[in-house]
């Protein structure tokens, strides 16, 4: 695997520290604002846990943790898919990379599908936010986590549709920080 041409400077400029960054620098202000936002939910979720460590092992066991779990290795496998796509880019394979992208797109959709699942059968039971803090926290947490899913579905479909070596890697910089924060989510909403 090759890496991208960095940016290319006029002759006698100074490189600048960000010149050999994968991929596009807004993305990566993207990316790092999102998982500070995220980083701060979780801590903010584990500093209510511990004032009633009761109260949320009750509310988490009406999650659905074989479903959450289905869920993680769907989204691992996606983002392998999106770091094959980055390669196929790279070798000038557009049809395979575009395949690849649709596949982890569609790996994005199964998530969305288990998920709405687990919130339709948590509002069935008459679950919602205000039920305990738990459940406001989780919906919060995992809502804005689904609204990322969605996002990164476009992205892959719109980087797929450019086919660029730098789109691709800009995209797939963004599903591996959904990603990322599902993996985190996953054993601390679910698990602990």
């Amino acid at each position: 695997m090759t890496a991208p041409p960095a940016r290319t400077v006029p002759p006698g400029e100074p490189r600048g520290v960000f010149d050999d960054l994968p991929g596009h620098l807004m993305m990566w202000v993207l990316i790092i604002s999102e998982l500070l936002v995220f980083g701060a939910g979780l801590l903010a979720f584990m500093a209510v846990r511990a004032t009633d460590p009761t109260g949320f092992a009750e509310a988490q066991s009406h999650l659905h943790r074989m479903g959450a779990g289905i869920n993680t290795v769907l989204l691992v496998t996606s983002g392998w898919l999106a770091a094959l796509a980055l390669r196929a880019a790279e070798a000038g394979q557009t049809a395979r990379l575009r395949g690849l992208l649709a596949g982890a797109s569609a790996f994005g959709v199964l998530f969305l599908i288990l998920k709405a699942s687990e919130y339709h059968d948590l509002f069935a039971a008459g679950i919602g936010f205000e039920t305990h803090a738990f459940f406001t926290f989780h919906l919060l947490l995992t809502g804005f986590h689904a609204a990322h899913v969605a996002a990164g579905i476009l992205l892959l479909a719109l980087v797929g549709w450019i086919a660029t070596p730098r789109a691709v890697e800009a995209g797939a910089a963004f599903w591996h920080m959904v990603d990322l924060v599902w993996v985190l989510l996953f054993p601390v909403v679910y698990l602990l």
